[in-house]
């Protein structure tokens, strides 16, 4: 009988780099000659960008080397193939923080998963622009922390913010519905490290009033898209989307309504993605290795 492996002993390498012969080979016996067992291992090849994509979980337990050296050996493969790279160990746990506006649906939706043990990680705080929902931070047990924007202080208080992050070693910022355009410096700060959901099947209706846009177009889809966040509003590297149908005889609030039920379930996939290290981006596009 097979013995499941301890989670906290796994861990996965990521890696993205010009496709061409040796690179599976290659990482495979690199994780073999440290002990280490592969469980499972994906990849994906771009044939038009001729990229190559590889996500590898394995398990660390019978390793007979350490971590420091784990990490020479792929340091100097990838270096030899010209691979961005990253490994990520399961017993360091991801730090987590939402920020979020007067909107409650994607904040309850993600306090109540982790609750439930569907997101692996620590939610270190909430951050607002409002008082309004610091109630949910106290059933929680999660720090609220209001930072008030207006037009004067939004580059000091988004400093603010990121020292906040930082001070607390966050590793993921997730916009619950965060109704604020975020600077290009904070989101250079933390690159492919905020993710964002928009209440649109982008790029359909970006910016502000998307079921508003939806409406007036008479569509017979609505959607949301979950992203992380750049330079360009509602334009970054996409990690999921979903939609649900609409007919003429939905209101603006059933619009409303019915696409809160998908931005929930999309961020939700999208955050877990990410905590799970399976999401690889390239250019301004993602490569996801859903389950």
């Amino acid at each position: 009988m097979t013995t499941a492996p301890d989670t906290n002993q796994t861990a996965t390498l990521l890696v993205c780099c010009t496709d061409r012969k040796g690179i599976v080979a290659a990482l495979a016996q690199l994780l073999y000659g440290h002990g280490a067992n592969i469980l499972n291992s994906d990849q994906h090849t771009d044939p038009i960008d001729g990229q190559f994509f590889q996500r590898i979980r394995f398990d660390m337990a019978e390793m007979h080397t350490d971590k420091v050296a784990l990490e020479t050996a792929v340091r100097e493969v990838a270096d030899r193939f010209g691979m961005m790279w990253s490994i990520h160990y399961a017993d360091r746990r991801k730090k987590m923080a939402i920020m979020v506006s007067k909107y409650d649906h994607c904040l309850y939706d993600l306090v109540l998963r982790h609750r439930a043990g569907e997101l692996t990680c620590d939610i270190a705080m909430i951050v607002s622009n409002h008082p309004d929902l610091e109630p949910i931070g106290r059933q929680f047990d999660i720090p609220y922390h209001v930072i008030p924007i207006t037009k004067e202080t939004k580059r000091a208080q988004e400093d603010k913010t990121a020292e906040l992050f930082e001070s607390e070693g966050v590793d993921l910022i997730v916009l619950a519905r965060y109704m604020q355009i975020l600077t290009a410096d904070l989101t250079q700060r933390f690159p492919a490290r905020i993710i964002n959901i928009h209440h649109s099947f982008l790029p359909a209706f970006i910016g502000g009033k998307p079921y508003h846009q939806a409406h007036t177009r008479g569509v017979k889809l609505i959607g949301a898209t979950a992203h992380y966040a750049t330079t360009d509003l509602d334009e970054g590297p996409i990690i999921e989307q979903d939609v649900i149908r609409a007919s003429h005889r939905d209101s603006i609030a059933d619009l409303v309504r019915k696409g809160r039920d998908v931005e929930r379930n999309v961020l939700a996939r999208a955050v877990r993605w990410h905590l799970d290290d399976r999401v690889l981006v390239h250019d301004n596009k993602t490569v996801v290795f859903a389950a």
